[in-house]
C-alpha cells in the first residue's frame, strides 16, 4: 500500500462534503429518478437519502426504539423500515435535512465510507458520474482492508485476494488480483456485485462468488 489516508480532521470535512453532494444530487432528481431502485436492497435512491438521515435528523413522529420492537429486534429490517419511513417527505426537505447534518461531527471513516457507497447506490443506477475523491476513497479502501470494518465487509470475502487500484497508487492482500479504479474496489468490498464489471484480473471471478 503507498499513500496516507486523511486525518481525522480531513475525514470529519470529507464527512460533512459529502453529506452536502448527497444533497445536492436529491436536488438535481425528477420524481421519477427520485423512484429508481437504487443499488442497496429494495430501497429507491429517496430511500437512500432517507436512511441516511435516519440517525442524524429523524423526522418528527419516528420512534427508532418503535421501528426496533415491530421489526422484532431485526436489525436490517428496522433499518429497512426507519429509511422507508425517513424517505416519506418532499425531496427538498430530504436535502435540507442533509445540509443541516453536515457540520462537523464525526471523524471517523466508517461514516466517510457509508456516504461514499451510498451516494453510489443512488448515482450509478442512473448513469451519474461519481466524481469521489481519490484521497477519500484511499481512507475508505484502508479503513475496508484493516480488519476493523464490522458491518461492511466480512474478512472472509477479502481473505487471499490481492487489489489494486488503477487509479490510485494503492494495493493490499496477497493472492490472485483484482484490479480497477478505486471507486469499483470499495463498491465490491462493500458488497455491491454492480460493480464487478469495472474490475479485471484472476481475482475478480472468486470474488464475484462470495458476492453474489
Amino acid at each position: 500500500m503507498a499513500g496516507v489516508s486523511l486525518t481525522g480532521v480531513e475525514i470529519r470535512a470529507a464527512i460533512a462534503d459529502e453529506r452536502r453532494r448527497i444533497a445536492d444530487l436529491i436536488d438535481t432528481l425528477s420524481p421519477a429518478q427520485l423512484a429508481v431502485p437504487s443499488l442497496c436492497a429494495a430501497w429507491t435512491v429517496q430511500q437512500v437519502a432517507g436512511h441516511l438521515l435516519v440517525t442524524l435528523a429523524p423526522p418528527a413522529g419516528l420512534v427508532v426504539p418503535r421501528a426496533i420492537l415491530r421489526s422484532g429486534f431485526r436489525p436490517h429490517q428496522a433499518g429497512a423500515r426507519l429509511a422507508v419511513a425517513a424517505a416519506d417527505r418532499p425531496p427538498a426537505e430530504l436535502a435540507r435535512a442533509l445540509r443541516a447534518a453536515a457540520g462537523p461531527r464525526s471523524r471517523q471513516p466508517a461514516v466517510l465510507t457509508d456516504l461514499q457507497a451510498h451516494g453510489q447506490d443512488m448515482r450509478r443506477p442512473l448513469g451519474l458520474p461519481h466524481g469521489l475523491a481519490l484521497d477519500r476513497l484511499r481512507t475508505s479502501l484502508d479503513f475496508l482492508t484493516g480488519g476493523r470494518a464490522w458491518g461492511f465487509t466480512p474478512r472472509r470475502r477479502l481473505a487471499g485476494l490481492s487489489f489494486e487500484a488503477t487509479d490510485l497508487d494503492w494495493r493490499w492482500g496477497t493472492g490472485p488480483v483484482v484490479a480497477g479504479p478505486a471507486e469499483a474496489l470499495m463498491m465490491v468490498m462493500t458488497g455491491r456485485a454492480a460493480a464487478l464489471g469495472d474490475l479485471d484480473g484472476p481475482g475478480v471471478r472468486p470474488l464475484a462468488a462470495r458476492i453474489r
